[in-house]
């Protein structure tokens, strides 16, 4: 009977309220815990890529070998997704001087690409069919694109478009609200906006991160990464914790 029942799971929660709250959480805390680690630590960019890079193929190798939806390693994964895409968008932008603009327009075509090829393959980029390793890497991949694109277009948002870091996340959170309202007002595809509400909640957090730990100078609260990063990752724990997430239900 329960092996009947895992067989009937996806690997992925469930889409409800928690979760897009843990999300939002989740994609904060990679922005602060990103910088705390490439600024706070002097690791620089390029350094701050290669670690989180390596703890999310970790993550994701373990994701795709358990055999049912684990909700701690779930989120992990997408900790270390969030993380290494602030500093892979950071070392893209700044480093190599792609700046915002073309950093957001590579990374956009790449998640297309990402969501096109994963279609082309198996016929669904439905969250509800994430339960064979197939799935599960072009699942992962499709991620990883998401936050990075998420980082960059925040940045660029808040610094480049002039809207700072509480207009930037106005800005998302309208755009966030839109997607609600069509979720519910119109017949537009679930799974479209599925994956345009989780691209969007990326330079959400990434604005707000920025919020809390940039000095006074340039519009933030000045507080420390790591006490901020902290506090983010208990809050994801109580979620987790309180309000228990099931996988979501396969399609057939």
């Amino acid at each position: 009977m329960n092996s009947t029942i895992e067989r009937s799971l996806s690997k992925v929660p469930e889409v409800t309220l928690t979760f897009w709250i843990v999300k939002i959480a989740a994609t904060t805390l990679g922005e602060t815990g990103g910088d705390a680690v490439s600024m706070s630590m002097n690791l620089g960019y390029l350094v701050g890529t290669a670690i989180f890079a390596a703890l999310f193929v970790a993550a994701v190798v373990a994701q795709v070998s358990a055999r049912r939806f684990r909700p701690f390693l779930y989120w992990i994964t997408i900790i270390a997704s969030t993380t290494v895409g602030t500093t892979m968008a950071d070392f893209a932008d700044r480093s190599l001087g792609i700046g915002y603009a073309g950093g957001s327009s590579i990374l956009f075509a790449l998640l297309m690409a990402s969501l096109l090829i994963w279609y082309r393959t198996l016929g669904s980029i439905s969250v509800n069919t994430v339960s064979s390793p197939k799935a599960e890497m072009f699942y992962w991949v499709t991620i990883m694109f998401s936050q990075t694109l998420g980082t960059a277009l925040g940045d660029w948002t808040a610094d480049t478009a002039g809207l700072g870091y509480t207009g930037g996340a106005l800005v998302f959170s309208a755009l966030l609200a839109v997607v609600v309202a069509a979720y519910y007002r119109t017949g537009i595809s679930r799974t479209i906006l599925f994956w345009i509400a989780f691209i969007l909640t990326r330079p959400l957090g990434a604005v707000v991160g920025d919020f809390l730990d940039k000095p006074h100078s340039m519009g933030g609260l000045d507080l420390s990464r790591f006490a901020a990063s902290d506090v983010l990752l208990m809050f994801i724990v109580a979620c987790i914790l309180l309000f228990p997430q099931r996988a979501a239900e396969r399609a057939h």
